[in-house]
């Protein structure tokens, strides 16, 4: 699906999972090397910055943990970025992409759109959406962390073993698919001013960096935030388990000299002077409870209770 937008003389070409015959004619039309047109029908496997004389191309990969309409929690976006077009490519319906395209839209129509002499002011505040959809991303796993934080501590360590894995995932899909970011924008800030002929748009690159550093960081101590979690639950499954099995092996401490008295003082024999006693039952039932007594308080001179 082919959306076209256009302010004054800046285009912006969004495809959404082209078909062959899409690529060929914004091929033609923009004179798109073959070799990047056949890139834009598939997936590629990791980003990447190719610099030519009428464009630059580069791939990027956005995580979408909330909301990814697919599968894939990693999506990319090809972006070709001429003097006076951008064209962006992309294989699933992106939140931010498909938000700033309305703002875009109506921005234009309207005449409010301060956007800038060349495409890659589009290409800036396109970004900026994209990176503010990324902190709401953030946002949400933070408010996971705190829940998990929460639960931890109301005893229900077991649930959050599986939680936090999950959480340990999708903390590390995100680092993975923002991991070249920085690679990517460092590169169209090394050569943007010389390429769109405007000295002072490295700034505006030098901004979208930032903004990166500001995800990274977060990230980062979110990572480290799930790494304490992670040992806290651990450290109290731990007491908790030892607890029970500390509470077992008293049980059976307490259980096997109990078991063994009983077992002599029933014993069917002449010799024994409680067999056939009147009172019998309540003579070994008296024998158990002094040793259950007498055991408890060894247990408790020695703090195993």
């Amino acid at each position: 699906m082919i959306n076209k937008y256009c302010y004054k003389e800046l285009t912006w070409i969004d495809l959404e999972s082209p078909t062959r015959e899409e690529v060929k004619s914004i091929m033609d039309e923009y004179a798109i090397d073959p070799l990047i047109a056949q890139e834009l029908l598939t997936p590629s496997i990791k980003p990447k910055i190719e610099i030519y004389p009428r464009f630059i191309y580069f791939v990027l990969h956005v995580p979408a943990l909330k909301h990814s309409h697919n599968i894939q929690v990693n999506q990319e976006i090809d972006f070709i970025l001429g003097c006076n077009f951008i064209i962006t490519t992309h294989y699933d319906n992106i939140d931010p992409l498909h938000k700033f395209s309305r703002v875009f839209e109506v921005n234009t129509i309207l005449d409010k759109a301060a956007i800038g002499k060349h495409a890659g002011y589009i290409f800036y505040y396109m970004f900026k959406r994209i990176y503010a959809g990324l902190n709401n991303e953030l946002e949400s796993l933070d408010d996971s962390l705190r829940e998990i934080e929460k639960d931890i501590f109301e005893d229900r360590e077991k649930e959050m073993v599986i939680v936090l894995s999950n959480t340990s995932r999708n903390l590390l899909d995100f680092k993975l698919a923002i991991s070249h970011h920085k690679e990517i924008l460092s590169g169209l800030e090394s050569i943007s001013d010389e390429f769109f002929n405007d000295k002072g748009f490295s700034k505006y690159v030098k901004s979208l960096l930032d903004e990166f550093t500001k995800i990274h960081d977060t990230v980062r101590s979110q990572s480290e935030l799930l790494t304490e979690l992670r040992v806290t639950n651990d450290s109290l499954l731990t007491t908790k388990q030892d607890e029970t099995m500390k509470t077992f092996t008293v049980l059976a401490f307490v259980t096997f000299p109990i078991s063994l008295a009983v077992s002599l003082l029933t014993i069917n024999s002449q010799w024994n002077p409680i067999y056939g006693h009147p009172y019998d039952f309540w003579i070994i039932l008296g024998i158990a409870v002094m040793i259950v007594f007498v055991l408890l308080i060894f247990f408790k001179h020695k703090k195993w209770l």
